[in-house]
C-alpha cells in the first residue's frame, strides 16, 4: 500500500502543483471570473489520481480485492499529497507572484457589487468583505482554505472511487 500511495501521492502533488499554477507560469492572468472554474478544474483532474491509485492496489498490489475502507485510506492519502501541492502553489502565488492578490480580489468584487447593490448595500457588503480578507486573506490563511477544500473534495472522490472499485472475497 505505501508504495502505491507514494507513486501515486507523487502524481497528484505534481499536478495540483502545476495544474493550479498553469496559467500564471504561463503569464496568463487569470479572470477572477474564471479562476475559480480553472482551480476547481484543476484540483478534480489531480485527485483523478486517487481513482487509478485506488485501482492499481486492488488490481495490482492486493490480488483484484479492496474492502471500501481500505479504499477510502489509500484515496485520503493520495488527496492528501495533491493538497499539499495545490497549497504550495497557492502560498508560492500569494507572496512571490502575486502579493496583491488579496486587495486586487476585493477591489474586484467591489465593482461587481456596484452593478447590483444600492449604496447602501454596497457598503455594508464591501466592508463586510474588506474585513474577511484582513481575517482570512493572509498568504498562508489562504494556502490551508486550499488544502482543506482539496481534503474534501478528496474525501469525496475516495468515497466515490473506493464504491465503484469495492471488491472483497
Amino acid at each position: 500500500m505505501k508504495n502505491t500511495v507514494i507513486k501515486y501521492g507523487l502524481y497528484a502533488l505534481l499536478s495540483g502543483f502545476v495544474l493550479f499554477g498553469l496559467p500564471f507560469m504561463f503569464g496568463m492572468g487569470v479572470d477572477f471570473d474564471y479562476g475559480e472554474l480553472i482551480g476547481y478544474t484543476s484540483m478534480i483532474i489531480s485527485l483523478l489520481f486517487v481513482y487509478f491509485g485506488i485501482k492499481h492496489y486492488r488490481d495490482k498490489v492486493n490480488g483484484g480485492k479492496v474492502s471500501l475502507g481500505k479504499a477510502i485510506g489509500i484515496g485520503m492519502l493520495i488527496a492528501l499529497f495533491s493538497a499539499v501541492g495545490v497549497a504550495i502553489f497557492d502560498y508560492i502565488y500569494t507572496t512571490q507572484i502575486n502579493p496583491d492578490f488579496a486587495s486586487e480580489y476585493i477591489e474586484y468584487s467591489i465593482k461587481k457589487m456596484e452593478a447590483t447593490l444600492s449604496p447602501a448595500e454596497l457598503k455594508v457588503k464591501s466592508a463586510e468583505l474588506t474585513q474577511q480578507m484582513k481575517d482570512y486573506g493572509s498568504p498562508w490563511i489562504m494556502a490551508l482554505m486550499m488544502f482543506v477544500t482539496v481534503v474534501i473534495l478528496g474525501f469525496i472522490i475516495s468515497l466515490i472511487s473506493g464504491l465503484i472499485l469495492q471488491r472483497k472475497n
